[in-house]
């Protein structure tokens, strides 16, 4: 049996302590931070330096492996169902949020107002009697743990812009993978840095909604159930279009090197996965955060 076709056992690897080690310091730090400890912020910038160096040595190892040869196709099988499972866990991740925005806008507030099946025995009462239902909830019980907001930030501003960005950017890597396909570099280059260049006007743009909403609208965190939904939602999502900008770069640096062929180019599909995800949960953000 020719090697390629072995699956590939690699070598002991010093990268699972070292990434083990590099979240513990970096949750250290930002729970100290978040209770007021001066050294906090210190110990968060050593944990997300150790971080990003884990990340650069790990993925220059697996490129290495990738591009001497030594992953066979039950290897790619392999990364196809690790990816595959990775991105299901995303899905479960934003599920769990929309849920609870679900729940808070179905359930909860007509409860606290009296209405439905959980205002039915008159709790309400004991707990917020003058409580009015309605979305955005503009009215805090505790002025002193939160914040009144001016607005609501409306969808027809930069998130329609934002949604314009990422749907774009969905047709460019598209365009991208065809060109691999047909092994034309120019276009495959072109089109992947189209996508890379989307991706991070799209987080500048969320940045400036950030400022806007913080700054004129008074809107933060700790503006009741919606700011906190709201920044929760959008701020995760934001950090995996930056993530997964990040990525799309390294997708274009190593195709200005040549490393993928026609058949051979698992590391471009999965990256092409992960950025349509980020699309889709994109659009259900724009629906039911900013929308209705």
């Amino acid at each position: 049996m020719a090697s390629q076709e072995i699956y590939y056992i690699p070598d002991g690897s010093k990268w699972p302590i070292v990434g083990t080690l590099s979240l513990f310091i970096t949750f250290l730090g930002g729970a100290m931070m978040f209770n007021s400890v001066d050294a906090g912020k210190y110990v968060l910038i050593i944990g997300l330096a150790a971080l990003t160096y884990m990340f650069a040595g790990w993925f220059a190892d697996v490129i290495s492996e990738s591009i001497a040869g030594k992953y066979s196709k039950q290897v790619d099988v392999s990364f196809r169902m690790g990816m595959g499972w990775f991105i299901l866990s995303e899905v479960m991740f934003f599920a769990a949020f929309f849920g609870a925005l679900y729940y808070a806008r179905m359930f909860s507030i007509p409860w606290l107002s009296g209405e439905g099946q959980g205002g039915h025995n008159g709790t309400h009462e004991f707990l917020w009697s003058s409580f009015q239902a309605s979305w955005p909830m503009n009215v805090m019980p505790d002025p002193a743990k939160y914040t009144q907001y001016k607005d609501v930030v409306p969808a027809f501003g930069v998130p329609a812009i934002n949604t314009a960005l990422l749907l774009a950017s969905g047709v460019t890597v598209t365009f991208a993978h065809w060109a691999l396909k047909k092994a034309n570099r120019t276009a495959l280059s072109a089109w992947l840095f189209a996508t890379v260049a989307l991706g991070f006007i799209f987080v500048y743009f969320q940045a400036g909604e950030y400022a806007h909403a913080m700054n004129d609208l008074d809107l933060t965190i700790n503006g009741g159930i919606y700011g906190s939904t709201f920044y929760l939602l959008t701020g995760f999502h934001g950090f995996h279009v930056t993530m997964g900008a990040v990525m799309l770069a390294v997708i274009l640096f190593r195709s200005l090197k040549g490393h993928f062929s026609q058949k051979d180019h698992f590391a471009f599909e999965a990256v092409a996965w992960y950025w349509h995800f980020v699309d889709v949960v994109w659009l259900g953000l724009f629906i039911f955060v900013y929308w209705i």
